[in-house]
């Protein structure tokens, strides 16, 4: 997971004029969607000690036509940018986030009483056949865990060590991490590192048969709200999951319930109760974006509604080019879900997406922008163009019987590879 400074797209990439429209006609657009403002940056390029600087990155895919003397931008990639210079100089890592004292106890039951620590279960007599049960990992050892992740992930970001970081994160995740890693190394960058402070941690109650694992929220006024899920693994503890809300007024997260010893509830992919169970929700939301059509069930927002219409956007100028898009949105690794207070849930899914460009007629060449363009070194393609994504999303799932939407509250995404001839 790599923490790096946030790209906000280059305004020019959509130069007043685009599509032969001269300066005079510029009112005559002002209803012209721009997908620079689309927010995709990528919160994980933040960096959240010393001195932060705003980075201004270009997104798009410039469009060239034949015998064009300058090349006319199509439409901007929604990927996660390659670090700008600037932010290679790791910051300082500050210490692990100490994990509350013993004499401290965080009521969050509302009781305002102090519960005893449960009693050790699961003791077998010698020749019993009964496997003893599972101690119940401990909101104390959740602290320990996600602190010493971020320290070790500050010091592997520092040397970009692809390889240690198997040690920190698994599945998914660990790829996109090492392939942020590649395309730092392409830009001849190095990728800045740091912590994010004073995080909450919430730990489910242990199901028997299923690894344990807990959530970790931290905020950092003015950058993002992050969201990770780590789960034991036969290795050890990794980052499994992660997302951000990068957005400049953050909506209010929702209140996860715990029982009167402040464990949480996990929840099945299958799970009733809800407007409909985290498997669907999950398959919903990856449809409406593969066929490019939006879901009135889910919330306008960056990673609903709005990355649809940039998607109908680049289809439609893909094609006036004689250039046709397909995209594939797969569900990958398992889905978590955590209740919610008021009887929702919250939902943790990943999905690995294609987006590929094909040409139907001679005449026009594509040119990948961002970190997709790192990775084909920015050449300009005449047959097809393509690139791949790890996405990850937490999304807020409303009670049976509510009329709330469904709302998408963070996203990392990080380009794996891309292609072109």
């Amino acid at each position: 997971m790599s923490w790096r400074a946030s790209d906000f797209p280059e305004e020019e990439a959509w130069p007043p004029g685009r599509g032969g429209a001269s300066p005079g006609d510029e009112s005559e657009h002002e209803s012209d969607w721009h997908p620079e403002s689309l927010p995709t940056f990528n919160w994980r390029r933040a960096v959240l000690f010393g001195t932060l600087s705003v980075v201004v990155a270009g997104a798009g895919i410039w469009l060239i036509r034949a015998n064009s003397a300058t090349p006319q931008t199509l439409v901007a990639d929604p990927s996660p940018q390659t670090p700008a210079a600037g932010w290679g100089t790791a910051s300082p890592s500050p210490s692990e986030t100490p994990a509350p004292s013993a004499s401290i106890y965080v009521d969050r039951s509302g009781t305002g009483e102090r519960p005893s620590e449960p009693a050790p279960t699961g003791k077998t007599s010698i020749g019993s056949t009964a496997e003893p049960k599972a101690p119940q990992f401990t909101v104390r050892q959740a602290y320990r865990v996600h602190g010493s992740y971020q320290k070790g992930l500050s010091s592997v970001q520092s040397r970009m060590d692809e390889a240690a970081m198997g040690k920190l994160e698994a599945g998914l995740a660990v790829e996109m991490t090492r392939a942020s890693f590649k395309t730092a190394r392409l830009q001849g960058e190095s990728v800045a590192s740091g912590t994010w402070p004073n995080p909450q941690v919430w730990v489910p109650r242990h199901v028997e048969g299923s690894p344990d694992w807990f959530v970790a929220v931290a905020h950092e006024t003015g950058i993002a709200r992050v969201v990770d899920v780590m789960s034991s693994t036969p290795s050890g503890w990794r980052l499994v999951a992660s997302g951000a809300d990068t957005r400049a007024v953050l909506p209010p997260f929702p209140k996860i319930a715990t029982d009167a010893e402040g464990y949480a509830t996990s929840l099945p992919e299958n799970a009733t109760g809800l407007v409909a169970t985290p498997r669907q929700i999950a398959e919903q939301h990856l449809a409406s974006l593969e066929s490019v059509k939006p879901d009135k069930r889910f919330e306008d927002g960056p990673w609903t509604s709005e990355t649809v219409k940039f998607w109908q956007q680049e289809r439609a100028q893909l094609e006036d080019a004689g250039w046709i898009l397909s995209l594939t949105y797969r569900r990958e690794g398992p889905i978590r879900a955590l209740r919610t207070g008021d009887g929702g849930a919250l939902v943790w899914y990943a999905a690995r997406s294609t987006d590929t460009r094909m040409a139907e007629r001679a005449g026009a060449k594509v040119t990948l922008k961002g970190s997709a363009a790192v990775r084909t070194r920015n050449k300009a393609f005449t047959h097809s163009a393509s690139a791949t994504y790890g996405r990850m999303y937490v999304t807020y799932v409303p009670p049976a019987g509510s009329t709330d939407p469904v709302r998408v509250l963070g996203e990392w995404s990080e380009v794996l590879e891309s292609h072109g001839d």
